[in-house]
């Protein structure tokens, strides 16, 4: 069992910490690709001695394909991988040491599944844990999936997630959206949506936050905010066809009652989306409306974002 690791990376500052947690893993039968998003930082360099290792191999684009297109590298990695199953982490993220043989003994009790999911640490930019995700039913399906992760908040990142090659590339990789705003979510619903996804119990990934991350800015409010509204559009056009589907009992019991969390979920995204790109230019409400129409929000949404815009301009 070959385990592809994939890096689309485009910042230098935790880019060797990252190759490490790969090179540190207690299973050997793996491969890390690393391709360089044309960045103007010094990624070669870094890359450089580890390039000894016949396992790791190292490409750059020609062109950027930027922030908001980031997804395009993801899939531009998943086109060397050679490995059995792929696992997508940040330049700023980490493999805990043992993640690829935790994973190993998951997929050998489940070999016949298209995505698997290890717990993770959040870590800040000095490498400590300050926070930690949910345990996980070992085996769950998507509507328990989609479920916890709108009615319990549940976290989950891009580099939680081990998908089956073949499955992936079949699927013509990873979800684009802007921003990678919900790719995840929508790829490991896609990946689930037949036989469901087993999760580890043990911590195999390390996430970081940090100032660096993209999507942290109020710059890219408007396409966080068509983003989500795609993502919302998305799930209430999969949950239309699995209803028609012969389910579980605990299936159709998260039909009876998801329709309320997917809601909740979007709608406090979107109201936050929406709040931020209204900051200081209180002409965006209008945008903010046309765009959310078939949302249909009431007015008294729209007021207090527009309120909340102002009271955050004023505290800046």
């Amino acid at each position: 069992m070959k385990f592809s690791v994939t890096i689309p990376t485009y910042k230098s500052r935790f880019l060797k910490e990252a190759i490490e947690s790969v090179v540190g893993q207690t299973y050997a039968d793996w491969e890390l690709v690393i391709v360089d998003d044309c960045s103007p930082e010094p990624l070669k360099e870094i890359v450089e001695p580890f390039l000894s290792d016949s396992r790791i191999s190292y490409y750059r684009n020609e062109k950027n394909c930027g922030a908001v297109n980031v997804v395009d590298n993801w899939n531009i990695c998943l086109s060397h991988c050679t490995g059995d199953y792929v696992i997508c982490m940040g330049d700023d993220d980490r493999l805990l040491p043992n993640c690829l043989e935790i994973y190993k003994k998951l997929i050998e009790r489940y070999p016949t599944l298209n995505v698997y999911h290890t717990r993770t640490e959040i870590i800040n930019e000095k490498g400590d844990v300050i926070d930690v995700q949910e345990e996980r039913p070992e085996w769950e399906s998507v509507l328990s999936l989609i479920w916890n992760r709108w009615d319990h908040r549940n976290k989950q990142f891009i580099g939680d997630f081990c998908y089956a090659t073949d499955y992936l590339k079949h699927a013509e990789g990873y979800y684009q959206l802007p921003l990678a705003w919900g790719s995840d979510d929508i790829t490991a619903a896609m990946a689930a949506k037949e036989k469901g996804i087993a999760n580890t119990q043990a911590f195999g990934f390390q996430y970081r936050t940090n100032s660096q991350t993209i999507t942290s800015s109020s710059a890219y409010a408007r396409i966080k905010l068509e983003a989500t509204l795609t993502q919302y559009k998305w799930f209430g056009e999969l949950l239309k066809e699995l209803s028609t589907k012969t389910l579980s009992e605990e299936d159709a019991y998260y039909i009876s009652i998801i329709e309320k969390p997917r809601k909740d979920y979007y709608f406090n995204s979107m109201g936050k989306d929406c709040t931020d790109y209204i900051k200081g230019h209180p002409q965006r409400l209008l945008e903010c409306y046309k765009l959310l129409k078939p949302v249909k929000f009431s007015s008294f949404s729209y007021l207090k974002w527009y309120l909340s815009s102002i009271y955050h301009t004023i505290i800046k």
